[in-house]
């Protein structure tokens, strides 16, 4: 009989065999891989879809794959994750790609971008409309393999201490978002603060904001958001109305992996998104009702004219955006010729629908 070493660090493989019995006696390779996330501790939705989609992976080989979770701070600090997968620090990350923005504009098109695609469309454009494959050239550049798997779900507009009466109504403030949404802020007048999730209460409490976006309803009001500022809460989410997670895992390690674990790992991402516009969808709704009931919250709608200033001045951040390198263009021409097919479908289905059923 004999014993090969344990391997440490991040990606390796922990491996014991044994000699001289038949072959189904044989210890199979067990596959310890470290997730960092850039989410505290606990929140629901996002760190909780990174530990399901962890213990889906285990259950799903037998325990042979185990995924150990760090949410932010805990292995790395929040927002190190994207550098820590391509570094080979950790073998694999559950983050909004647009955090990484420094790396590439072009990661906002697979995460969010204002006024464009809902979870339902930008799933439909990864797997079906060529969306992962320019993805796949886009982080093949930082030897990461990225997947779209959970979402946020639709989000709503965020909080404000006072009314937000016209597109004026942002100059001057202080307001805490990512992504493009923040540059069109920036562009409409506002001061725009970047802080993980995390850390927005404290910032609200200190002044250091007047306001903030995170999600939506539920974990937003989970974090507390509803209690650290003023008393008007925004919709529609017209910044990120469908915003994309990601999970991304180091090239080499994804490279490594047989084919059938591969397919595995595609499987859970999968199951993954669905499950987790599900649960956004359900919790969403009841942490609505419940800020309804409570009444200690003005829920107003963005007015259209401030609508439609901030969908200006959006297409122009976008086409910016797309407007690159040789790939940042290819991916704004797939996103856009998809964008405008999907809006005439979806206008006179989903919308359709949707407008007929309020008349009820």
């Amino acid at each position: 009989m004999r014993r090969r070493d344990v391997i440490a660090g991040a990606g390796s493989l922990a491996t014991s065999a044994t000699v001289g019995f038949p072959a189904p006696s044989i210890a199979q390779e067990i596959r310890q891989l470290k997730m960092v996330t850039d989410w505290p501790a606990g929140l629901p939705g996002l760190q909780g879809s990174a530990d399901r989609f962890a213990k889906a992976v285990g259950d799903a080989s037998g325990g042979r794959i185990k995924i150990d979770v760090y949410p932010a701070g805990t292995f790395v600090s929040a927002f190190e994750t994207f550098d820590a997968v391509a570094d080979g620090v950790a073998d694999l990350y559950h983050t909004y790609e647009g955090y990484f923005e420094k790396k590439s504009q072009a990661f906002h098109f697979f995460a969010a971008l204002p006024f464009g695609l809902t979870p339902s469309e930008l799933n439909a454009w990864v797997r079906y409309g060529g969306g992962q494959e320019l993805w796949d050239e886009l982080s093949g550049q930082f030897n990461i393999k990225s997947f779209l798997a959970c979402t946020t779900g639709p989000q709503t507009g965020g909080w404000f201490a006072r009314e937000v009466m016209s597109p004026e109504s942002f100059k001057g403030l202080r307001y805490r978002m990512t992504g493009p949404g923040a540059e069109v802020l920036r562009r409409m007048g506002a001061t725009v603060v970047v802080v993980p999730g995390g850390q927005i209460v404290q910032s609200l409490k200190s002044g250091a904001i007047d306001g903030s976006e995170f999600a939506g309803p539920w974990l937003d009001t989970w974090l507390g958001l509803h209690n650290a500022v003023g008393v008007y809460f925004y919709y529609p989410g017209w910044h990120e109305p469908g915003t994309g997670i990601a999970i991304g895992v180091n090239k080499r390690v994804w490279d490594a992996l047989p084919t059938s674990d591969q397919r595995l790992f595609e499987a859970a991402v999968a199951a993954e998104y669905s499950l987790s516009l599900a649960e956004s969808d359900m919790n969403n709704a009841l942490s609505l009702r419940k800020l309804r009931q409570d009444g200690a919250v003005k829920i107003r709608k963005f007015d259209d004219a401030t609508l439609k200033a901030l969908f200006a001045v959006s297409r122009n951040v976008v086409a910016e955006i797309g407007s690159g390198d040789e790939l940042s263009r290819k991916i704004y021409t797939s996103y856009e010729q998809y964008r405008a097919a999907i809006v005439d479908w979806s206008d006179i289905s989903v919308h359709a629908y949707l407008n007929g059923r309020i008349l009820g």
